[in-house]
């Protein structure tokens, strides 16, 4: 499984859309096997969902995204995970794998 977290000074960051990186988690056998840094492409709507789609991306972990990138995501076989906790990369990824993961309220609800 491979996660893709939005983050700024090593946390994840309220502004999926904007970040300027994002970190891939990968899980093998029920632990994080390796965490890797990328910076995106360019925002642009339909942009970020096959961008992470073609680096074998399974679950985005963010605290907030509107509603049609999370159905564009979903379309291409991605799960999304919102309102979750500014916590390091590989706290989010370990703490999805246990069930443990508390998110709120979509940042981009409010």
């Amino acid at each position: 499984m491979k996660f893709a977290v939005p983050i700024a000074d090593g946390k994840l960051t309220q502004h999926f859309g904007h970040c300027k990186e994002f970190a891939f988690v990968e899980e093998t056998n029920g632990q994080i096997s390796a965490t890797t840094f990328k910076e995106p492409p360019p925002h642009e709507p339909g942009v970020l969902p096959r961008w992470l789609h073609e680096q074998g991306v399974n679950v985005v972990i963010a605290g907030g995204m509107g509603q049609r990138a999370i159905t564009l995501f979903n379309e291409a076989g991605i799960k999304v995970v919102t309102g979750a906790p500014p916590l390091s990369p590989d706290i989010l990824a370990k703490q999805y794998l246990e069930k443990s993961l508390e998110s709120g309220p979509n940042a981009c609800d409010h």
